[in-house]
């Protein structure tokens, strides 16, 4: 009987431990990204609601130039509610340099000091770098960005399955007027 209620325990503790151990994973970035295929412009196909994007109505674009320094200017900009463009430059470092596939975004600097560096995760990539899917490890955030204003089906579909198996919530993107 003392055998059964320390096994019955160790089961239930296991069990409960699952959910918890598959929240505390991270998402999993490709196995490698060319930074120089990478770059150039990207259109955004969808993102999860955030605070930094809500003026964004339409026409949202990523651009990513190389620097000198070893680091990427990252230039966003969307059309607002008024028709007016809003644009915010700021910089990528990589924060994984084996696989290029984690990096790290600033918009902030104060006296030549970055002190706030979100992730930007590239958790999947188009065969032909046509489409990515960028988010990060608390699952706040995500996008799709294509080279084009709008994705064939089948890559859409590619980048769904890869926010959804990596525990995204697709129910609530929400999709770019290009």
């Amino acid at each position: 009987m003392k055998n059964f209620l320390v096994i019955s325990s160790l089961i239930c503790s296991m069990i409960l431990a699952i959910p918890i151990m598959a929240a505390t994973t991270e998402p999993t970035v490709v196995n490698r990204i060319d930074l120089a295929r990478y770059s150039g412009k990207w259109f955004e196909i969808a993102h999860l609601p955030n605070f930094f994007q809500k003026q964004c109505v339409r026409g949202t674009t990523a651009e990513y130039t190389p620097l000198k320094s070893g680091m990427i200017e990252v230039c966003n900009t969307c059309i607002q509610k008024d028709g007016k463009e809003s644009r915010i430059i700021g910089v990528a470092r990589v924060d994984d340099p084996v696989r290029n596939s984690k990096l790290g975004v600033s918009f902030f600097e104060v006296l030549g000091i970055r002190p706030v560096w979100g992730d930007y995760w590239i958790l999947g990539i188009g065969d032909r770098y046509q489409y990515s899917v960028v988010g990060d490890r608390s699952r706040k955030y995500a996008w799709i960005l294509g080279r084009e204003k709008q994705l064939s089906q089948k890559d859409l579909d590619a980048a769904l399955a890869i926010l959804s198996t990596n525990g995204f919530d697709i129910s609530k993107l929400e999709y770019t007027v290009q």
